[in-house]
């Protein structure tokens, strides 16, 4: 489905292209380096059948129109909401692109999901991206270069390394924001799909969805994934936090006590009970979106020619808590000269 064709164009003298990964089991990656967008996953069942399991597009044209949003891209400056698209740092106040009501989503109006990265190095399991987020874009200060690196490893894992250097201090916070169906991109909904978080706390949400500073224990709640438990079963539960996110559309603090001697921690387990396919994720971030695919409707229509639905997607989005720059009680989020940001997120492919 995916062509090579399909994706080359040159816009504003940068050319975009497609980048396929492979590994010696068969897995494959494609990207493209319009808002390193993950276009395609495909990885086996219980059986050793193949089926593409993210979200996203045949073609370039369909994700550089609005109907795009963030399906399997990149996201920054910032990942998830500033609070009324504002910040203050080091005696100075910064005004944001407001692009979500009152708030700040996703690094504005044109984040890193709408520009085009340059390639720099590419191999049969491996790619990378880089590219110099001038001063001032979207609001945020100094110039930030960044690279990210994706690498499909031969143990069925998809690991993406963020690394930015600034030269004035700037708030950062990337993630990738791949839609996951196991049982394939379009195939029905993830309701049955059971779900662990290595979570004991979320951050709660107000009614424009930032978080207000409260840490809530998610024992004797719908958030409560300690154990496996279908993504379903409490969904449509009356509780004030699924009413206000429409769903799971919430920061989950990661318990990093067990974390390894690199720094990275399990966060989530994803099994899909049917194809038997599995989906563990694991960080050295301290936070991650759990994203319900809330406000698909139906009015997308994907790869697979089929409509992409409500609930019919998870997102696990490694990170830090959602407007940090405005709550100094979370960890920071702020990038100093002469430090480098770095950031991992690892996405592994079983089956059981």
């Amino acid at each position: 489905m995916i062509k090579e064709d399909s994706f080359k164009d040159v816009i504003n003298g940068e050319e975009i292209g497609l980048y396929r990964l492979k590994n010696k089991n068969g897995l494959e990656a494609v990207f493209t380096n319009y808002g390193q967008r993950l276009v395609a996953l495909y990885v086996p069942d219980k059986d050793g059948n193949f089926l593409d399991v993210v979200l996203g597009f045949s073609s370039l044209h369909e994700y550089t129109e609005p109907k795009g949003g963030y399906f399997g891209a990149v996201i920054g400056r910032y990942g998830n909401r500033i609070a009324n698209g504002k910040f203050s740092l080091n005696g100075n106040e910064y005004t944001l692109v407001k692009n979500n009501g009152e708030n700040h989503l996703h690094g504005g109006v044109t984040g890193f999901n709408d520009v085009i990265w340059k390639t720099n190095s590419i191999g049969s399991n491996a790619v990378e991206f880089s590219r110099t987020s001038p001063d001032m874009e979207e609001g945020y200060p100094g110039n930030l270069d960044v690279t990210v690196t994706y690498k499909l490893t031969d143990a069925n894992e998809l690991k993406i390394e963020y690394k930015a250097t600034t030269d004035k201090a700037t708030p950062i916070n990337l993630t990738n924001h791949s839609f996951f169906n196991l049982k394939g991109e379009g195939v029905g909904d993830v309701l049955d799909h059971v779900l662990t978080l290595n979570s004991n706390t979320f951050t709660a949400l107000n009614e424009n969805q930032v978080p207000t500073g409260e840490l809530v224990n998610v024992k004797g709640t719908p958030f409560d994934f300690t154990t496996p438990k279908e993504i379903g079963k409490e969904i449509n539960n009356s509780h004030e936090q699924l009413t206000l996110g429409n769903g799971y559309d919430h920061n989950f603090i990661v318990d990093s006590s067990k974390k390894n001697t690199e720094g990275i921690s399990f966060a989530a387990r994803v099994v899909e009970p049917v194809s038997g396919r599995v989906m563990e994720v694991y960080t050295n971030e301290p936070g991650m979106q759990l994203y319900t695919s809330n406000f698909l409707d139906g009015s997308v229509v994907g790869k697979c020619g089929k409509p992409y639905l409500k609930r019919g997607a998870v997102c696990l989005e490694t990170q830090h808590y959602p407007d940090s720059p405005n709550q100094p009680k979370f960890p920071s989020t702020i990038l100093n000269p002469n430090d480098t940001y770095s950031s991992v997120c690892i996405y592994k492919f079983l089956v059981e």
